[in-house]
């Protein structure tokens, strides 16, 4: 068997007989003492075992060893101690721990140092993000965790900047610009070390960017190489061969109004034995084809799996799962490595669920596609044609003349919340979701979720709205076994030798499931929505699940954020531990203002609407978000000051930038009318008697 983990997991117990082993991109156990049975408690003796890498070993499958906690005990899992992130909004981090320290991210990419036996805080460390930065980042000022090397701590923040960090106090050690201060990137995912660099990637595909991904020395910062991941604008040198190859698949571009897109923001994986790093890529800007070019074209390298040499950047092989990408299926979703039998023989795989909703098996030495089948309902292509290895398109989701309805949406059958790949059951645990979307040929990076009646309306399918927590058989690209879920936006994914799959969900639960069977084995109520993953460690004897809760998504009337305060926690849990402390009662909405006191607005609604859609909805969608509050029940002093919030930056301290570089002051009039238009309609459509709800 061949090991392509470059750092197993460190076992600090140096008087245990235990060792570890690492085979197929999994992790095992051997002692001198066999086999522990999973019906018994296991030996006292168990040895510290961290979480040192992100997906805990780099070949990202997210399954532990550990088994203190197992399908038969689970239901006595309680709170051992939590910890107050200071943040109402979304949390989307993975938690580190070495060394008896858990290290994790907050929003506005600050950084805990925590103690992971009692949750004692050891230092924290606050990049300063200007707050006026939020306005860059199309899906909330999150950021997804650090990485780890000898004495240093490395984190993205949101500004664009990486930051090396002394791991024993948090003082920084350098601090590097990736991005040159413009145009509008961002970081939100959590970097990865490989040998003596650190790799990054960037976000703002949304926002007219060419996407790269980069290494930097681990030591100085100094930038060692990049990769560009989409063609130079016009007549622009190309960087590498690559490149050169890619220019021909954009034919009819006009480069002077997009930067391509491509963004690597999330999923990256490495190789060890291969020497290759595994780099996701994202959707095109803007995400319609025909608004980006006029041929049609592959567009490459967007919505691909790039293979690098981890030393130059070279690329080796690449993957493109949405050719000419349309609908922003993005394949910056989690990549596994592990080894399968396919057809009698065990190949070295990589395994990706991206957004597109077909399940992917490459040769990882590669690229070679060995199966695809798809993982939720997928409309816009028939299957994945194994001998060009690309989409069969049906056209019905071809949204250039007229509004589509899309299978999925484009929040994706899978997203960014992280599955896991059990290799005692054989199974993927995806946190996948049922999801249509309408697209508009007109309307800029927009989409809605489907819905029955304007289904009826288009004489098309009935839509499927709904999350699910999936057990899929890679090998057989089958459904294993489903766990329904009330609501889309949920949590990612872990797997243990305890026969368990470990989630949390948008609702404010932490959910256990016996990983052969789905069978649920403790439903544990938290109070705050949760999509970030958790992890599990042991000291001591004791074996922990660390989770941060933390909700960042579209509200509606089941989730908790209606219930309770978003207040974000880690929280880490034990057999045994107390109850799960519920965050406070949220207060009751603002009532709407009475229409007879809106002023009148002398813009144009329809326009507002159209600028609402492209600057606003992002952070406060129509009825409010975690991110921003809801706009129609703005108070009648905030509307009197609302130029000076949305042109001049009055709130920019809080994370309400100004939009006069982009918007004029008959734009924020028409918003304004937009929005008062909305509060009169929400007014009427609830009147009972009183002005408030």
């Amino acid at each position: 068997m061949f090991s392509n983990v470059p750092h197993p997991l460190k076992l600090v117990d140096t008087a245990s007989a235990w060792c570890l082993g690492i085979a197929a991109g999994c992790v095992i156990f051997a002692t001198g003492c066999g086999q522990v049975d999973q019906g018994q408690e296991p030996p006292s003796a168990l040895p510290d075992t961290e979480w040192p890498l992100h997906g805990l070993t780099a070949a990202e499958a997210r399954f532990s060893p550990l088994d203190q906690i197992h399908v038969d005990n689970v239901g006595r899992l309680g709170l051992a101690w939590s910890f107050d992130m200071d943040s109402t909004r979304g949390l989307e981090a993975t938690p580190i721990m070495v060394d008896g320290v858990l290290y994790v991210t907050s929003t506005w990419s600050r950084v805990y140092a925590v103690d992971a036996r009692t949750g004692t805080l050891l230092w924290e460390y606050d990049p300063d993000v200007p707050g006026g930065w939020a306005r860059h980042a199309c899906c909330d000022v999150v950021n997804r965790g650090v990485a780890i090397s000898g004495d240093r701590v490395f984190v993205g923040t949101l500004d664009g900047r990486l930051v090396a960090l002394n791991r024993a106090d948090g003082r920084v050690l350098w601090d590097t610009d990736t991005i040159n201060r413009s145009p509008p990137y961002t970081i939100t995912g959590a970097p990865r070390v490989v040998g003596d660099l650190v790799i990054i990637g960037n976000g703002g595909g949304e926002f007219n960017v060419r996407g790269y991904v980069s290494a930097y020395r681990a030591d100085t910062g100094e930038m060692a190489w990049r990769f560009y991941t989409v063609p130079g604008r016009g007549d622009d040198p190309h960087e590498n061969p690559a490149l050169e190859r890619a220019a021909e698949t954009w034919p009819g571009v006009d480069w002077s109004v997009t930067g391509g897109g491509g963004t690597a923001w999330d999923s990256i994986a490495y190789d060890a034995d291969l020497d290759l790093l595994y780099v996701g890529t994202g959707n095109g800007s803007p995400w319609a084809r025909h608004m980006r070019s006029t041929e049609s074209g592959d567009h490459l390298y967007l919505s691909s799996i790039l293979a690098l040499r981890p030393d130059t950047g070279a690329l080796a092989w690449y993957y493109q799962t949405t050719p000419g990408d349309n609908w922003d299926y993005t394949a910056t979703q989690n990549m596994i490595l592990t080894e399968l039998e396919i057809d009698d023989v065990q190949r070295k795989v990589l395994l990706q669920a991206p957004k597109n909703g077909f399940f992917y098996v490459l040769d990882r030495a590669t690229g070679e596609l060995l199966s695809a089948e798809p993982y939720v309902t997928v409309t816009w292509a028939s299957h994945i044609d194994m001998v060009s290895g690309r989409p069969v398109e049906t056209g019905q989701g071809d949204y250039s003349e007229q509004r589509q309805l899309v299978f999925p949406s484009t929040l994706g059958g899978h997203n960014w919340h992280p599955m896991a790949y059990s290799p005692e059951t054989g199974l993927v645990y995806i946190p996948a979701r049922e999801a249509s979307g309408y697209f508009h040929p007109t309307k800029l990076n927009w989409f809605e979720l489907g819905s029955e009646e304007a289904a009826r309306q288009t004489g098309q399918p009935t839509p499927k709205i709904a999350g699910q927590l999936l057990a899929w058989d890679p090998v057989t690209q089958q459904a294993a076994w489903r766990v329904h879920q009330p609501g889309l936006y949920n949590g990612g994914v872990l797997a243990t030798a305890g026969n368990l799959v470990l989630h949390g969900d948008g609702d404010g639960f932490l959910y256990a499931h016996a990983a052969d069977t789905g069978e649920e084995r403790l439903k544990l109520e938290l109070g705050t929505g949760v999509i970030a993953p958790p992890i599990t460690y042991s000291l001591d004897g004791v074996q922990y699940v660390a989770l941060l809760a933390g909700y960042n998504g579209i509200e509606d009337d089941s989730t908790p954020v209606h219930r309770y305060r978003n207040d974000g926690r880690l929280l880490v849990f034990k057999l045994d531990g107390r109850p799960v402390p519920l965050p406070k009662q949220r207060p009751p909405p603002q009532p709407f203002p009475p229409p007879a006191d809106l002023a009148a607005i002398p813009g144009e609604i329809s326009h507002g609407e159209g600028l609402y859609l492209r600057w606003c909805v992002g952070c406060h969608g129509i009825e409010g978000t975690t991110r921003g509050p809801d706009l129609r029940r703005m108070t009648l002093g905030t509307r009197g000051v609302f130029h000076e919030i949305v042109m001049d930056g009055l709130y920019a301290p809080k994370g309400m930038a100004g939009f006069d570089d982009v918007l004029s002051q008959d734009d924020s009039l028409a918003i304004l009318a937009f929005l008062n238009e909305q509060t009169r309609q929400a007014h009427l459509a609830q009147q009972d008697g009183t002005w408030a709800d």
